[in-house]
């Protein structure tokens, strides 16, 4: 049992998930599939519309009157828990304050109906530092993590008075919507500075750019998917396998997602120094990034397009660069098809315009690219810096009260919050 869950108030006592609330879930939707979907009709929340201080009704999809019925204990009410359990966002945790329409969920997501226990406090105890930590520990699953019923029936929970739930859960609502609008604050100045960091690129590549040619003109060879081997070693002496998750804004490599290829597998797939790689699906269709040989012997998966630049005509970091402007993104946009995920091939990235940097200029206009991200990004790192420490106390705060470590009654945003707003 976890610290906080170990020592409660003496008013309290320590009980578990199913004895306070109704469990549901399912997996799949007897063979539902995005084909069913409907452009009106009963709302099918996933995880994104459960992951906002409120639940989005707005961005859902739709599916019938006839699937919505299949399953009536997932018909949402008011009051209901909605916990996601499965994936990475594992333990994402809302509650339905209001329902514009008839809504259920889909098999990502556990509806939880409070009898015993307010549903604003069960929502900030499951969101508290230590049931997460309980939720991942009690995790299932090798390929996709999972939280199974049984397990999420036996979360313990603190349990204090009733009334006392309604006053934590009150004092909570005030202090995390503190923490909430100086954390959008943060947020909105890293777009902003993200939108002046890609300003300055165009206009610096629109400077010195002499015309634009199709990015299959100035490539040694044609583009090229990568391997599609799972990630299941990590060896330092094998050639690095570089996945979608390996590549930081930055253009850097994590250290932390570090996997390695056999030498035989990553031999088709093997990068030169220079060559582009980008991603060619997904959420984060459109990143980009350039290999260079100082990252070591590496090889590009499946889902990552390469582009062998040939250097002698255009550095590849200046395509790189250019691939943080709008002009590129636009590009992007209007190459992208999508059936259930986004997609970009091999082609649409090859006909890419980009900017073409005249040999005796290239040299000075990364100079100055170079400098003008550095500054941008050391004041958005400093801002993100920030960002997490307002996660950090914000989790503290909600740890702290659901488990009786202060009495909310006499506590002030001051004291608790202190050194949020420094």
């Amino acid at each position: 049992m976890s610290a906080p869950l170990s020592i409660l108030p003496s008013a309290w006592h320590l009980t578990r998930l199913d004895r306070v609330a109704t469990v549901n879930a399912r997996i799949g939707w007897k063979a539902l599939t995005a084909a069913e979907y409907q452009p009106d009709g009963y709302a099918f929340l996933s995880t994104p519309n459960i992951k906002g201080v409120e639940i989005d009704f707005e961005n859902v999809n739709y599916i019938t009157e006839f699937r919505y019925r299949e399953s009536p204990d997932l018909q949402l009410r008011e009051g209901d828990v909605l916990l996601t359990k499965d994936g990475f966002t594992l333990g994402t945790v809302n509650v339905v304050t209001q329902l514009p329409r008839p809504a259920t969920v889909n098999g990502s997501v556990a509806v939880l109906r409070p009898f015993g226990i307010d549903s604003h406090f069960l929502r900030y105890v499951l969101a508290s530092s230590a049931i997460q930590h309980h939720m991942w520990a009690a995790k299932n699953g090798m390929d996709v993590l999972h939280l199974f019923q049984r397990d999420i029936k036996k979360i313990p929970l603190p349990l204090p008075p009733v009334d006392e739930q309604r006053r934590i859960a009150d004092f909570l609502d005030t202090e995390t919507a503190r923490i909430d609008t100086l954390a959008t604050t943060q947020r909105q100045l890293i777009s902003k500075l993200k939108e002046r960091e890609a300003a300055s690129i165009e206009l610096i590549l629109s400077e010195v750019a002499s015309h634009h040619v199709r990015l299959k003109n100035l490539l040694i060879s044609p583009p090229s998917y990568g391997a599609n081997e799972s990630a299941e070693h990590d060896r330092r002496d094998w050639p690095r396998y570089i996945r979608t998750t390996d590549i930081a804004e930055d253009g850097s490599l994590r250290d932390s997602t570090f996997a390695s290829l056999p030498p035989h597998a990553a031999r088709n797939y093997m990068l030169d120094d220079g060559d582009l790689l980008f991603v060619r699906s997904g959420a984060t269709v459109g990143k980009s990034f350039v290999y260079r040989s100082s990252f070591g012997p590496a090889a590009h998966a499946g889902y990552l397009i390469r582009a062998r630049v040939d250097t002698s005509r255009l550095d590849s970091r200046l395509i790189w660069h250019f691939c943080q402007t709008r002009s590129y993104w636009q590009q992007v946009s209007e190459g992208t098809t999508q059936a259930t995920i986004q997609n970009v091939n091999a082609e649409k990235y090859g006909n890419l315009l980009v900017p073409m940097v005249s040999h005796d200029q290239q040299g000075p206009t990364l100079t100055r690219l170079d400098r003008t991200v550095a500054k941008s990004r050391s004041l958005r790192n400093r801002a993100g810096r920030l960002l997490d420490l307002l996660a950090e106390r914000r989790q503290a705060v909600i740890t702290a009260a659901v488990t009786g470590q202060f009495d909310v009654s006499t506590a002030s945003g001051r004291n608790v919050t202190d050194g949020v707003n420094s």
